[in-house]
């Protein structure tokens, strides 16, 4: 039976699409967080305000910029940059860049979005942003990408800075593109601001355990939900999507832990190693040599093998961490990790799995950690970064590792307790969304019509 809050959650995510058309992206990322408001709406009427959600819907600013650049034999070519500076009630604006062909401004709107309830979840006063451009750095050599960081930086430098909007890394955007990128800042304002960008190098201005947190994080959230259940990963098979930074730091604690991942991935297939994954070996050939993954199964010999035309989710494991890119798990994927006896999914990626994949989990009780809680340890150690900046000081590893896991540990506790309190014990979904909501509606409540 329809509601009067479910009804005009429901107009307003026609309203939502009809104004932003041809943005899937974004359509999924907020009809999943509106459909977890309603028993909300019944128990704080305050959030009926007119206009309340309307904004917080709406990005701040959109920012959209050609990035011209030259390449090694000096032909000219013409990118399109973005930054979404989407909500600012809690902080400044904060969210990686993202450098990879699918680049568009509703996948940026949708990163964004998401990044709004992610922050509020870490409660370290960060608000909510996204940006990137459609440039390929695939196989482009290291001058290029510092011509391109260069160019797209000179026209970025005007809307961002440590009290307005932190970028950071993201897909494609790693050490060597934040050191291009902060290099130009500091040429363009001639100011030391370390606090412009995250994910810089230890020696100048980066937090130890930064490359590891996303990955780190994702684990330590799963760790989170077995406990409740009384289990914990020691001993457990793991699948892992992809194989950059957030899935290499995925396999790198799954280890720690005493877990066994067995498998890794790339856009052109992925390996499965019946003796686990030899985690030096996977760095050499995807960090160090950027190979391709079945380079992986060549050396590692008759424990792995490479399916180029299979789904990873084919292998059987008691735990799963799709860590590549967003939709990448579909609804029968979910259905065959259920039947291989999944216990726990951790969403290491930005909404790497569809939302007929998550109800598959939920009908299945399966424990399931969204990415907006599950993948938050990045930018939690982006915003120690931050402190430690605005300090002038460089925490210990092991400091930030601990306040990393403090911070899983209050994500995951802060998340299960709100879905409790709604009626839906377990639910971490709807617990991270309406968590993270309640924080940020109320600033903005708090602060006015602006």
């Amino acid at each position: 039976m329809s509601t009067p809050e479910a009804s005009r959650l429901e107009a307003l995510r026609a309203e939502v699409e009809r104004r932003n058309p041809a943005q899937p992206e974004f359509h999924q990322a907020v009809r999943e967080v509106l459909e977890s408001l309603a028993p909300v709406f019944a128990a704080r009427p305050e959030y009926a305000e007119p206009g309340l959600l309307e904004r917080i819907v709406e990005p701040e600013r959109q920012i959209l910029f050609r990035v011209p650049w030259q390449d090694d034999r000096g032909r000219v070519h013409v990118n399109r940059g973005f930054r979404v500076e989407f909500n600012s009630a809690l902080g400044p604006y904060k969210g990686g860049l993202r450098f990879h062909p699918s680049v568009n401004i509703g996948v940026v709107k949708f990163l964004g979005f998401e990044q709004i309830f992610k922050n509020a979840l870490t409660g370290l006063g960060i608000g909510g942003g996204k940006g990137g451009s459609d440039f390929d750095p695939h196989g482009r050599s290291d001058n290029e990408i510092m011509r391109f960081c260069q160019s797209f930086m000179t026209e970025l430098s005007r809307h961002i800075g440590e009290h307005t909007d932190v970028p950071a890394g993201d897909i494609g955007v790693g050490g060597r593109e934040i050191g291009y990128l902060f290099g130009q800042y500091r040429r363009i304002t001639n100011r030391w601001e370390a606090g412009v960008l995250t994910g810089k190098g230890i020696g100048w201005g980066g937090s130890a355990i930064r490359p590891e947190a996303t990955g780190y994080g994702s684990v330590l959230f799963a760790a989170e939900m077995l406990a409740r259940r009384g289990t914990t990963l020691e001993g457990l098979t793991a699948v892992v999507s992809g194989s950059g930074n957030v899935a290499l730091h995925t396999i790198e604690k799954l280890q720690q832990l005493g877990a066994n991942p067995l498998t890794a991935s790339d856009s052109s297939g992925y390996v499965v190693d019946t003796k686990g994954i030899d985690l030096e070996l996977l760095r050499q050939v995807k960090e160090v040599e950027r190979a391709r993954i079945s380079e992986y199964a060549v050396r590692r010999g008759p424990s792995a093998s490479f399916v180029a035309d299979g789904r990873v989710w084919d292998v059987a494991g008691d735990v799963a961490f799709p860590s590549a890119t967003q939709n990448e798990l579909h609804e029968q994927d979910a259905v065959t990790l259920v039947r291989n006896g999944v216990k726990a999914v951790s969403e290491g990626a930005n909404m790497p799995s569809t939302p007929e994949a998550v109800r598959v989990f939920q009908e299945a009780g399966v424990a399931f950690g969204p990415g907006k809680a599950a993948n938050a340890g990045g930018v939690a150690v982006s915003a120690l970064e931050m402190s430690q900046n605005a300090a002038r000081v460089a925490w210990s590893a092991e400091r930030v590792e601990s306040e990393l896991a403090a911070i899983m540990k209050r994500i995951h506790d802060d998340t299960y307790e709100t879905a409790a309190r709604y009626g839906t014990p377990g639910d971490y979904v709807t617990g991270a969304n309406i968590t993270g909501f309640e924080r940020v509606a109320d600033a903005v409540l708090a602060q006015g019509l602006i």
